[in-house]
C-alpha cells in the first residue's frame, strides 16, 4: 500500500495516519472502504501491529474511519465526516498559513488562485468517479 520512511523524525504511527489521511481526502480510499487490518499492514510495512493500532485508534477518534468487531476497519463516508474541532483547528492554520504568505510578498490573486486550482483538482476527480 504505502512505504514508510524510517529517516523521517516524525513516529512511524503519524506517518501512516498521515498517509491514510491523505488517501482519503484525494479519493483513493473510497467511502465504507475496508482498509488493511492491523495485522495485514503490519506484515506488509514490517513493523509492529501496536504501531499500526495506534495510527488508527486516532485515525477512529479523528473520524476518518470506523470499525466493525469481526469484519475491519473502512472508510466513514465524506458526508458523515463532520468533526468541528479539526475544522476550527485546520481554519486557523490556514489563517496562520495566509498570514504568512502574505507578509512574504504573495498577492491576494495568487492565493486566490492556489485555491481555486485546489477546487479544480477536487472537481476533476468527482466528476471521474
Amino acid at each position: 500500500m504505502f512505504q514508510l520512511d524510517f529517516r523521517d523524525r516524525r513516529p512511524l504511527y503519524e506517518q501512516i495516519k498521515e498517509r491514510m489521511k491523505t488517501f482519503i481526502l484525494s479519493g483513493v480510499l473510497k467511502s465504507d472502504e475496508r482498509i488493511p487490518s492491523v495485522r495485514e499492514l503490519a506484515q506488509s510495512l514490517t513493523i509492529n501491529p501496536n504501531t499500526i493500532q495506534k495510527a488508527y485508534k486516532e485515525l477512529e477518534d479523528e473520524g476518518y474511519i470506523y470499525s466493525i468487531r469481526g469484519k475491519g476497519n473502512f472508510v466513514v463516508p465524506q458526508d458523515l465526516v463532520v468533526n468541528q474541532k479539526k475544522l476550527n483547528d485546520l481554519e486557523q492554520e490556514m489563517k496562520k498559513i495566509l498570514k504568512e504568505m502574505l507578509y512574504l510578498g504573495i498577492g491576494k490573486e495568487r492565493i486566490l488562485s492556489l485555491i481555486n486550482d485546489i477546487y479544480s483538482e477536487r472537481t476533476v476527480k468527482d466528476e471521474n468517479d
